[in-house]
């Protein structure tokens, strides 16, 4: 299922990823993608929030995974903007992370496409100007009731 936001301000879009938060579960794989400064940090910090995770949220650009961690489940955000494939995905111990109390949330998931299969949640930012974002759900029914609020 598919489906289509507009947010207008980085609070709207940290709200609309807070409202995915709560509707994941551990287990679950987001894969983003779009462009540099398009807000998949900014959306992330509302997945934390909506999954009770009070930690302040960065970019892992530099590091290539930070991991958020509550009293039920944890999130792990990773940057696979230098990862070029499956050889070198299995160097940064990606798979290590993968059980049933974490949500993998995936920043420039192209660069491991191929790895990434199965019920991967898939999240499109696309920057429409400085403050407005579309974003485009590729997931289940747990998100169909998202989008009071946000323009279709």
């Amino acid at each position: 299922m598919t489906f289509e936001f507009v947010t207008h301000s980085p609070e709207e879009t940290i709200a609309l990823g807070e409202e995915i938060g709560k509707r994941l579960a551990g287990g679950d794989i987001v894969a983003y993608t779009g462009g540099l400064g398009a807000g998949k940090t900014t959306i992330t910090r509302g997945l934390c929030v909506g999954m009770g995770l009070a930690d302040e949220v960065t970019s892992p650009t530099f590091t290539l995974v930070n991991e958020y961690t509550g009293s039920r489940i944890r999130l792990c955000h990773f940057d696979m903007y230098r990862i070029n494939g499956g050889a070198d995905l299995e160097t940064t111990g990606f798979f290590d992370y993968m059980d049933e109390d974490t949500v993998l949330a995936v920043e420039w998931s192209e660069n491991i496409a191929d790895e990434l299969t199965g019920d991967v949640i898939r999240i499109n930012i696309e920057r429409v100007d400085d403050d407005t974002r579309r974003i485009t759900l590729d997931g289940d029914e747990r998100f169909a009731d998202i989008g009071d609020g946000y323009q279709r």
